[in-house]
């Protein structure tokens, strides 16, 4: 059963509550509602993939109350400062690189070394992520590939009973997504157009690139955040899938039972539950790259994962791991 929440004192204590025993609260921002999950909770952000049903693990957007917050855990370059300075609270996202003792779970940013990030304007929005204490990653509170939502009841139609409540702050002012720009290369780029204008964002820090098409990013098939595909993280070493054995020159990722003999370990959930695999997957990754170059070990197997739930996003990412390299 999906609570109502008010927002008022008691409504957004207890939404913030929720959020930090990991817990799924959707909120509504000046853009649309998002569904939100404490972004330094892997399992709680498993969980947001898992109640929208999407099949693959795209960079999740962090909510901040306020940009110092935010760029405590990105690196925040002058053009960023001044787009802070000029759109928050606002619908623009800003796409950093993710600081080393940025607490937020590897999941939330996909695996890579960016994060996006913004500081909603909504004044019960601000006032939940001041009370929780924590960044929340929230995408748009909807089931996959379904129509975003403006009002508690459009979330409800589509999450209702697969999330703990909904903080109802009434109707959407601006009814699209915030506006996402990657702050990470040579000059700005706009990844997803929303909220914030192109023109506005150029009266601010001059030229803005543009111009991949859904189409042309779908087939990519690698996200660097929402609204662009480029590389997600891959391992150095190569990763061979649905191993049925393994070497002791090799790494394995396993689920449930690890079959004998590696050289190094990880395990995604020895019980075989989807939701701890998903959380673990970015982090047994990095962790097998990194001590099998320091063994010497020449790749990664992984155990299969049925194709089912989650499973589906956590073969995605790891067909992708797995591909030739260029």
């Amino acid at each position: 059963m999906t609570e109502i929440l008010r927002p008022d004192a008691a409504g957004i204590a207890h939404a913030a509550e929720l959020l930090r025993a990991g817990e799924l609260v959707a909120f509504g921002t000046e853009t649309v509602y998002g569904l939100g999950a404490d972004a330094t909770q892997a399992r709680a952000v498993a969980c947001i993939f898992e109640a929208k049903g999407r099949p693959h693990f795209n960079p999740l957007i962090c909510h901040y109350p306020d940009a110092e917050s935010a760029f405590a855990h990105v690196e925040a370059n002058p053009a960023a400062r001044r787009l802070a300075e000029a759109f928050w609270p606002g619908p623009l996202t800003l796409v950093l690189p993710r600081r080393v003792t940025c607490p937020v779970a590897l999941l939330a940013g996909a695996g890579l070394e960016t994060l996006a990030v913004r500081v909603p304007a909504q004044a019960d929005t601000l006032a939940l992520l001041r009370v929780v204490g924590r960044p929340v990653a929230a995408p748009s509170a909807n089931r996959s590939g379904q129509v975003s939502p403006t009002t508690a009841a459009h979330v409800l139609e589509g999450l209702g009973g697969r999330i703990a409540a909904v903080l109802d702050s009434g109707p959407c002012p601006v009814g699209v997504e915030s506006s996402v720009l990657d702050l990470t290369g040579p000059r700005p780029f706009l990844l997803r157009p929303g909220g914030a204008t192109c023109e506005a964002i150029e009266a601010v820090v001059g030229p803005v690139g543009r111009g991949i098409t859904p189409a042309a990013a779908q087939a990519a098939r690698t996200l660097r955040s929402p609204g662009l595909m480029v590389s997600h993280y891959a391992p150095t070493l190569p990763v061979r899938l649905a191993a049925q054995d393994v070497a002791a020159d090799e790494a394995l990722l396993a689920f449930g039972p690890p079959l004998p003999g590696a050289g190094a370990v990880f395990q995604l959930s020895a019980a075989g539950n989807l939701t701890e695999a998903a959380a673990n997957l970015f982090t047994g990754l990095r962790a097998l790259d990194a001590e099998g170059q320091i063994q010497g070990l020449r790749g990664i197997a992984v155990m299969a994962v049925p194709e089912s739930g989650l499973g589906l996003a956590i073969n995605d990412r790891l067909q992708r791991a797995s591909a030739p390299r260029s």
